[in-house]
């Protein structure tokens, strides 16, 4: 089921809440007009300079050990390890916005606009979390379509460099998918070209195998546990 989607502007547009919220901007000042002006000129630049992609292709259970392992330099113990002991399918993906994005936010960076700058960078990060969010919906749908997502189950991305998935799985993940298709580079620091990528697995599974604690060793370092709010979307699906 090896597929590339592409989107429309829509399905990468981000809110202006998530764009401030990215930038640390305090809930009370979310209602500062400029503030909003200034997110709202963000997703404007966004939806007409970007250009997202993506690639699909399901892989079983035991091809993806050998992904997952990548060059051995994962944890111990990681909530991905034991969530695919009772996965039913699984699917490696590469989404993009696209190089033009970047670009911009490169020259307003040179150009000492850090404002305007700051605010398309989160922007960007903001519709590249909604590209993904469209891939791995499509990827559920399939499996709806063709009766391979059992109920009550859900769909949960993972990436490199998250939940003790060392960034190294990258080169693995690349040498199977092969996103370079779509544009998609990894250099030997394993940092993706166009910046704003994001690649990983979709898992599908039963919702409970989801429900994991952030308790693990390397959850003291994570500044944000997003995955409490992935949990949260997958038990809603």
């Amino acid at each position: 089921m090896r597929t590339t989607v592409n989107m429309e502007a829509s399905d990468i547009t981000p809110s202006v809440d998530s764009v401030l919220a990215a930038q640390y901007v305090p809930e009370r000042a979310m209602t500062d007009e400029r503030m909003a002006g200034m997110a709202r000129d963000a997703i404007d630049t966004l939806r007409r300079l970007a250009r997202p992609m993506a690639i699909m292709d399901e892989i079983e259970n035991g091809d993806f050990q050998n992904v997952y392992h990548g060059e051995g330099h994962n944890d111990t113990e990681t909530p991905l390890g034991d969530i695919l002991q009772r996965a039913d399918s699984l699917a490696l993906y590469a989404v993009t916005l696209g190089e033009d994005v970047s670009q911009q936010i490169t020259r307003l960076f040179d150009e000492n606009e850090f404002a305007p700058a700051a605010m398309l960078d989160a922007a960007a990060s903001e519709g590249a979390d909604e590209a993904a969010l469209t891939v791995e919906k499509n990827y559920r749908s399939y499996l709806r379509l063709t009766g391979s997502l059992g109920s009550p189950a859900a769909t949960m991305p993972f990436s490199p460099g998250y939940c003790g998935w060392h960034v190294s799985g990258q080169r693995a993940l690349f040498d199977v998918l092969r996103p370079e298709e779509i544009g998609i580079t990894l250099s030997d620091s394993f940092l993706m070209r166009p910046l704003k990528s994001i690649s990983g697995v979709i898992v599908a599974g039963p919702k409970e195998i989801f429900e994991f604690e952030d308790t693990f060793p390397f959850c003291a370092e994570c500044e944000t546990h997003s995955c409490r709010d992935r949990i949260k979307a997958a038990l809603k699906q």
